[in-house]
C-alpha cells in the first residue's frame, strides 16, 4: 500500500487512476533527496489531497467557513462602527476632535473596536476568498493579538474584582454628582435606576449631592429628583414624566415612598453584578474558543497553501504567488 501521512489516509490513485509508486524507504530513513512522500502523494491527489490530511470534507468546505463567519463578523463589526460614529456625530464630539485631544467617550471605544474587529474580519474574508496567505496571516495576527488583550483584560478583572466591589459606591456618587454634566453618566445613571427600581447609592438622600438637586439650589430642580427614581415615571402614559420626581427631596419619608424609590442602588447593583459575573464569564470563554477555532482553520489553510506552492514549483512550474489558487492550479 502507498504511504499516506500518520493523520489521515490520503488518495491512493493519482489523476489518471494509476497507483503512485512506493517510497524506497521510511520517511524518517529516506536519504534521497527530494519531496517527502506525503508531499508528494499532495501533489499526485491534487488540491483536495493537501488539506486532506487534517479536513477529510476538503477545502472548499474550509474556505466557505472561513468566509462566511468573518462575513458575519464583518457586518457586525462594521454596524458598531457604524452606532460609534453616529453616537459621535450626535454629541457634537465627532467635529469638535479634529486637531485636539481625543474625546473621553464610550462611543470612541466603539468606533475604535469596530474598526479593528472590521479590518481583521475583512482580511479574514478576502483571504479565504482569494487564498491569500498574506491576509490569511494578517487575520491570524489579528487574531491572536485580541486573544492576548482578552486574557490581560480578564486576568486584570480577575486580580482587581475585589476592589472593583469596594470602589463601586464611590464611583456611583461620582456619577451623581456629575448626572447633568455628561449624558453618557445621565443615561446609564438612569437606566441603572430604572432596572434596579432603586435611587442614590444608599438611599434617594444622595441626590442633596448634586449641585442642581440640593435644596439650597436657587434653580428649579432644587430638592427634586430625577424621573428615573419615579416608582411610575410614565404615570401611565406613551413618555416619561420629568416633573414626577420634583419636590421629592423636601418631603418626609413616608409622603417620599409614595412617590419615589428610598432604596439606594448599591447594595442591588452590587448583588446583579456578583449574580451575573459567571454568565459573563461564560460569554467570555464562547468568544475566546470562537476566536481559537477561526485561528485554527486560518492557521490549516495557511499550510495548504504552503505545501500546494512548494509541491507545485518541485513539479516545475516556478515560483507561484502568494495568492495561487488550490483550485484552480490543478
Amino acid at each position: 500500500p502507498a504511504f499516506s501521512p500518520p493523520c489521515c489516509p490520503l488518495l491512493e490513485a493519482d489523476a489518471g487512476g494509476q497507483e503512485p509508486p512506493l517510497a524506497g524507504s521510511s520517511p524518517l530513513t529516506s536519504s534521497h533527496p527530494g519531496p517527502a512522500p506525503w508531499e508528494d502523494q499532495a501533489r499526485r491527489a491534487g488540491p483536495e489531497g493537501v488539506l486532506a490530511c487534517c479536513f477529510p470534507w476538503g477545502s472548499s468546505f474550509l474556505k466557505c467557513l472561513i468566509f462566511l463567519s468573518n462575513f458575519v463578523f464583518s457586518l457586525l463589526s462594521l454596524l458598531a462602527l457604524a452606532i460609534g460614529l453616529w453616537g459621535l456625530a450626535v454629541k457634537g464630539s465627532l467635529g469638535s476632535s479634529w486637531g485636539g485631544p481625543l474625546p473621553a467617550d464610550p462611543m470612541l471605544g466603539l468606533v475604535l473596536g469596530g474598526l479593528a474587529f472590521s479590518a481583521v474580519s475583512l482580511a479574514g474574508c478576502l483571504g479565504a476568498l482569494c487564498e491569500n496567505a498574506f491576509l490569511l496571516r494578517c487575520f491570524s495576527g489579528g487574531i491572536l493579538a485580541f486573544l492576548v488583550l482578552e486574557a490581560v483584560a480578564g486576568a486584570l478583572v480577575v486580580a482587581f474584582w475585589g476592589q472593583l466591589q469596594d470602589d463601586l459606591e464611590h464611583v456611583l456618587r461620582m456619577a451623581i454628582t456629575d448626572y447633568q454634566d455628561d449624558p453618557d453618566l445621565c443615561f446609564l445613571i438612569d437606566q441603572v435606576q430604572l432596572g434596579l427600581q432603586c435611587c442614590g447609592v444608599a438611599s434617594y438622600q444622595d441626590w442633596q449631592r448634586n449641585l442642581y438637586f440640593n435644596c439650597s439650589s436657587p434653580g428649579v430642580q432644587a430638592c427634586s429628583l430625577p424621573a428615573s427614581c419615579c416608582i411610575d415615571p410614565w404615570e401611565d402614559g406613551a413618555s416619561v414624566n420629568d416633573q414626577c420626581g420634583f419636590g421629592a427631596l423636601g418631603l418626609d419619608e413616608d409622603a417620599a415612598q409614595r412617590v419615589v424609590h428610598l432604596e439606594g442602588c448599591g447594595p442591588p447593583l452590587l448583588q446583579w453584578l456578583r449574580s451575573n459575573i459567571w454568565a459573563a464569564g461564560g460569554y467570555a470563554i464562547v468568544v475566546v474558543v470562537v476566536q481559537g477555532a477561526e485561528l485554527l482553520l486560518a492557521t490549516q489553510l495557511v499550510r495548504a497553501l504552503a505545501v500546494h506552492k512548494r509541491a507545485a514549483e518541485r513539479e516545475g512550474l516556478g515560483p507561484l504567488p502568494e495568492s495561487h489558487s488550490l483550485v484552480t492550479a490543478v
